[in-house]
Formats: C-alpha cells, sequence, structure tokens
C-alpha cells in the first residue's frame, strides 16, 4: 500500500464509487426480476416502465453502458410482449 496521499484519496474514491454502483445495480436487477416474475400482462406492463425507467437512470450515471442498456430493454419489451 502506498502512502502517497493522492493514493489514499482514490482508494477512498473508488471504494465510495463502487458501493453506489452496486446499489444502482441492485436496484436494476430487482426491478428486471420484478417485470419476469410478473403474473399477468397488465402488471408486466407497469413494472416494465419502471424497470425501463430504473435503466435509463442507472446508464445516464454511466455504470452501464447504453449499449447494455439498450439490449436489456429490448429483452424486457419482448419478455412482456410474447405474454398472454
Amino acid at each position: 500500500m502506498s502512502r502517497n496521499k493522492s493514493v489514499q484519496k482514490r482508494i477512498r474514491q473508488a471504494e465510495k464509487a463502487r458501493l453506489r454502483n452496486r446499489h444502482y445495480k441492485s436496484l436494476m436487477r430487482t426491478s428486471i426480476s420484478k417485470v419476469r416474475n410478473s403474473e399477468n400482462k397488465g402488471d408486466a406492463q407497469e413494472l416494465l416502465k419502471t424497470a425501463v425507467s430504473v435503466i435509463d437512470r442507472v446508464t445516464r450515471k454511466g455504470i452501464i453502458h447504453k449499449n447494455n442498456a439498450a439490449n436489456k430493454k429490448s429483452r424486457l419489451h419482448k419478455f412482456v410482449a410474447k405474454m398472454s
């Protein structure tokens, strides 16, 4: 471990960012699983709106790549469309 002040600060910052990113990724995964576990199409469509909003928020913060977000949203829309 370095004794350099700037290195120590970067370590502190990285740890805070890691915890923040973990929180938002968990929130995103939870909203996606709620859509996938929904019973009927009506509920799924309502949950889809919130899931897409969460995915967009996580993307805007730079936690996931925009193409990754697009893939997640596309798969969710496809899933809800196939529900009967």
